[in-house]
């Protein structure tokens, strides 16, 4: 049995950061305007790589385990995608209804 040890030096936690901050500043920009399509993609997409991230660290390269600290982001990642799935059904509608009333 090998004990892994796993440390997290400056420059990652000042990525992860960054990635936080931009992410963050998406979101936002996306709930200030959210029938920008290409917006309301990139902050979708934003959602499913944060996903991906935790499960990737949880399952794949087993650096996380899957205590509160985990599931959290994993349930907001999660939610959020499902609430916005649905979302853009509602923003196809709506544009296709704008192209009604154009023609």
């Amino acid at each position: 049995c090998s004990l892994l040890l796993y440390a997290v030096n400056g420059l990652q936690a000042r990525t992860f950061g960054v990635w936080t901050l931009l992410s963050s500043v998406i979101r936002c920009l996306c709930a200030i305007d959210i029938r920008n399509r290409t917006l309301y993609h990139l902050t979708l997409f934003t959602f499913f790589l944060a996903l991906a991230h935790f499960l990737s660290e949880v399952f794949i390269y087993h650096t996380a385990a899957l205590t509160i600290g985990i599931m959290a982001p994993l349930m907001v990642a999660s939610f959020s995608i499902m609430g916005m799935l649905i979302g853009l059904q509602y923003l196809e509608v709506e544009a296709l209804s704008q192209n009604k009333k154009k023609n």
